[in-house]
């Protein structure tokens, strides 16, 4: 904030406010930087060391995971809050090498510092880095193998995994994580948002398992309904089976009780009427996004439909891409050509929490991983691990190429 008296501006900051301009900013920023780096430094490689962090909550996070570690940290500097900016790109782009390019970030830091102590000027630092840059994807691209055969793609997703808190189940886990991408696979390109992680306590990391369709973290929307449903038709709607409240603040003058039944009776006949356009879909296992009504699962119950209710918009999308049904906003069009299919649809209760599995679906293009683990930071820390895996795996995927790591193209 500033008020001009004259020519010369007054500046106005909150109490305790240290001020750099010039070269002592430019070397401030540079140190934020390169401490940042050097904060996450240990945590590299095979022999890398896991961080423990506790948030304002108490809540505590063990990993060594790069952007995990930068985004639980409390970061205050303008520009300390770059190189989480660009740990987060890398993650977003690629799914792992988070550290390598904070680490990388800061010795470029280092080394700009020199430069400009030897009175180089920072916009030639900077031009002579894209041209290193240019020339680095140059060498790159020159050494790359091809990389579309099963067994480069495990040992891709076991490097992504190595180091980390999954390391001793990293092979069994790298098979889950390939046999999932293949299969989501269309036409070389891959959605990361079509595989659903679970993540869910007790077991061992080992009882992991990819779903060959979705598994949802709900249960029944009512225990009469049955367990299991073989041969699966399935609907998905996204609009509520209840009876619409007014939107406005309409009162109703009742005279005679029997008017009072008549409004119960009409609300139940709609519900009723709503209930039957699933029935005559042919639809046998239903998943509503919005909410349905006590009466209305008393119904559903009763003909043997599968019902979920209030199911994630996410989930939603990975059930179109499964079964192939389509999402359908307004009841009353729904028709046998929108159902989906599925060999079965159940309820399993793993540890203390139940979920639906939609399975032996014909050629899903969504699917579900189950990742297990002994307590919440292990689970937490193995779910970590796959994300990673799923990132480089599909990114090796899209562009057919690898590099050896370890620092080979030094060599």
């Amino acid at each position: 904030m500033a008020q001009l008296t004259g020519s010369q501006p007054i500046i106005i900051l909150p109490k305790g406010t240290t001020r750099y301009v010039g070269k002592e900013a430019q070397r401030m920023n540079i140190v934020a930087g390169r401490i940042l780096a050097e904060t996450i430094r240990t945590t590299l490689g095979p022999k890398g060391m896991d961080k423990m962090l506790v948030d304002s909550l108490g809540d505590i996070v063990v990993t060594n995971d790069g952007v995990t570690i930068l985004k639980e940290m409390d970061i205050a500097h303008p520009a300390a809050k770059m190189l989480v900016e660009v740990a987060k790109t890398q993650e977003d782009e690629v799914g792992d090498g988070t550290t390598t390019a904070v680490i990388i970030t800061g010795e470029l830091l280092k080394k700009a510092d020199e430069l400009l102590e030897m009175g180089v000027h920072p916009t030639i630092i900077v031009e002579g880095y894209r041209q290193a840059a240019k020339k680095a994807i140059e060498i790159l691209d020159s050494i790359a193998i091809n990389a579309r055969d099963r067994d480069t793609l495990l040992k891709v997703a076991m490097t992504a995994m190595t180091g980390k808190g999954a390391e001793k189940a990293r092979e069994t886990l790298a098979e889950l994580v390939v046999d999932a991408i293949l299969q989501v696979e269309d036409n070389g390109e891959i959605d990361k948002d079509n595989i659903n992680i679970q993540r869910i306590l007790g077991g061992s990391v080992d009882d992991s398992m990819v779903v060959n369709g979705i598994a949802i973290d709900k249960g029944r929307a009512d225990h009469a309904m049955p367990k299991r449903v073989e041969n699966a038709k399935i609907a998905l709607l996204k609009y509520p089976i209840e009876v619409k409240e007014l939107e406005t603040d309409a009162k109703i003058r009742l005279t005679d009780p029997s008017q009072m039944q008549a409004f119960i009776e009409q609300e139940e006949r709609m519900i009723k009427d709503m209930v039957q356009k699933i029935i005559d879909s042919g639809a046998n296992v239903l998943f509503c996004q919005k909410g349905i009504d006590d009466l209305a699962l008393h119904y559903l119950s009763r003909e043997g439909i599968y019902a979920l209710k209030r199911v994630k918009k996410s989930d939603m999308k990975r059930l179109e891409r499964a079964t192939g049904a389509k999402l359908v906003t307004n009841i009353e069009d729904l028709t046998e050509e929108d159902l989906g299919e599925a060999g079965v649809v159940y309820e399993k209760k793993i540890f203390d929490e139940l979920l639906t599995f939609v399975e032996d679906c014909k050629d899903p293009k969504a699917l579900s991983i189950i990742l297990r683990g002994s307590t919440r930071q292990v689970a937490e820390e193995v779910e970590r691990a796959v994300e990673d895996a799923i990132g480089v795996v599909s990114a090796t995927v899209e562009d057919e190429k690898v590099v050896a790591g370890g620092g080979a193209p030094e060599v």
